[in-house]
């Protein structure tokens, strides 16, 4: 544990501007693209890839990352994430082509994979438990903060310097992370089963099973998941290989992903619960904007106002959500959020796509404060639900759910929209939502209140 308070404010520091990038970068080359495209001559689905290779990468590399963490030390790799995403980042700045800056956008995903995980598992191997909530709070404020700036903050700066600026305005973040890591990361950080072997096969069966699965997601956006024969066939296809997966695990002592992890209810509860929430909150973030301009005719910055409803409430309550973790436990802050947000989209199920403008701005509102109240305890518990030595992997496992989540969310949205008739589309749009709110509120009873496993 880290005994001095100073050294503990330094590490969160260091771990808050680690996991600012990874959002920032999600969010603020959107504004870029037009550019992009006409620097490239690309159209909107070769620049795409800029946006998908970035989520499908970041989905895929962080369980096997994080298990790299929990045999290696977290030390190397959070500070080499740091290093090889500011060259990564240089490289997409100087990129001739649109390949290229392509390639060197997965770089940047593949950094900030290796980095984000292994940055908070730290968070378990050197903050005290009862300040675990309030720290992850804290985090997850400043991830938020870094999502919500990322747009008008891409926007200053490619008219500043063009779309290169988004790429080498990083260096602003990786500096004083790595300076403040290099200092304040502890050595062993901490590894406390090193083993000379490393389960390769199963990494990359489940990177792959990861890449294929969200991007076969990915691939369904335009025209939407269908429920037909072929998408039963596919998703029958990824649970037999992904059953062959887990049979391969069991009979490993060095699995990337050992399927027992899965048998704590804690664990399981956790990432259901988070990908159902995400779910939800994306489709929300998703769907309003649509409904505001398409039924409603507002225009983009009066969109943005309302959107700042439920962010900017989002962003207020996550580190209240991080106390009462500590205070409460893990599970009932993370209930009352999720129950919050079922009671904040509920109403928006009966406006048949016309809300009032007052209701429509507390209903966001209150689901933004639920999903905040939900966050810290969430992430809490998914990695204190695990033995330490498996903290890493426990990490980038249940990132990888928020991420499947929110690539769901995204495909299911084109068939809601084109299934339902005349107003009442968004309608369904938010049954939908409301429906995945309530199922993670009814997960999160399963989270454990407290740490299952001893601190070593």
């Amino acid at each position: 544990m880290i005994r001095t308070p100073s050294s503990q404010t330094l590490l969160i520091a260091a771990i808050a501007l680690t996991t600012m990038l990874a959002p920032l970068n999600s969010t603020m080359i959107a504004v870029a693209l037009p550019e992009i495209m006409s620097a490239f001559h690309a159209d909107v689905a070769a620049a795409g890839w800029l946006v998908t290779a970035y989520l499908l990468t970041m989905a895929s590399v962080q369980p096997v990352a994080g298990k790299l963490g929990d045999q290696w030390g977290r030390r190397r790799l959070v500070l080499g994430g740091l290093i090889y995403f500011a060259l990564a980042s240089l490289g997409a700045a100087l990129s001739p082509s649109l390949g290229l800056l392509t390639f060197f956008r997965v770089q940047q995903a593949i950094a900030a994979a290796v980095a984000l995980p292994n940055g908070m598992a730290l968070l378990r191997d050197v903050i005290p438990a009862e300040q675990r909530g309030r720290q992850f709070g804290m985090i997850g404020a400043a991830a938020g903060l870094a999502a919500a700036a990322g747009p008008p903050l891409g926007g200053l700066l490619v008219g500043f310097g063009g779309w290169q600026m988004i790429f080498t305005a990083n260096i602003a973040l990786v500096v004083p992370a790595l300076l403040i890591g290099w200092w304040a990361i502890p050595a062993h950080g901490a590894t406390r089963q090193r083993s000379r072997s490393f389960d390769w096969p199963g990494a990359l069966w489940l990177t792959a099973l990861l890449v294929g699965l969200a991007w076969w997601f990915s691939a369904q956006r335009k025209s939407g998941l269908l429920l037909n024969g072929q998408t039963l066939l596919v998703l029958a296809g990824f649970g037999l290989l992904l059953a062959l997966f887990a049979l391969y695990e069991s009979r490993r002592a060095d699995a990337v992903l050992p399927p027992r992890l899965f048998r704590s209810r804690s664990f399981a509860a956790a990432n259901a619960t988070v990908a159902t929430s995400n779910l939800a909150m994306y489709v929300t973030l998703l769907a309003v904007p649509l409904l505001l301009t398409q039924q409603l005719g507002w225009d983009s910055a009066h969109t943005g106002y309302a959107l700042a409803a439920m962010s900017g409430a989002m962003l207020l309550m996550a580190p209240v959500g991080g106390r009462l973790a500590d205070r409460w436990g893990r599970r009932r802050p993370v209930a009352l959020g999720l129950a919050l947000a079922v009671v904040g989209l509920s109403p928006l199920t009966f406006t048949h796509g016309d809300p009032s403008l007052p209701l429509l701005l507390a209903c966001l509102g209150l689901t933004g404060i639920g999903m905040g109240l939900s966050g810290a305890g969430m992430h809490t518990a998914a990695i204190e639900a695990v033995p330490p030595a498996q903290t890493g992997v426990a990490a980038g496992v249940y990132s990888t759910s928020r991420y499947l989540g929110s690539i769901t969310g995204a495909s299911l949205l084109p068939v809601l929209l084109g299934s339902a008739a005349g107003d009442y589309r968004f309608g369904a749009v938010f049954v939908l939502v409301t429906l995945s709110a309530l199922l993670s509120t009814l997960f999160a009873f399963g989270i454990a209140p407290r740490p299952e496993h001893p601190e070593n």
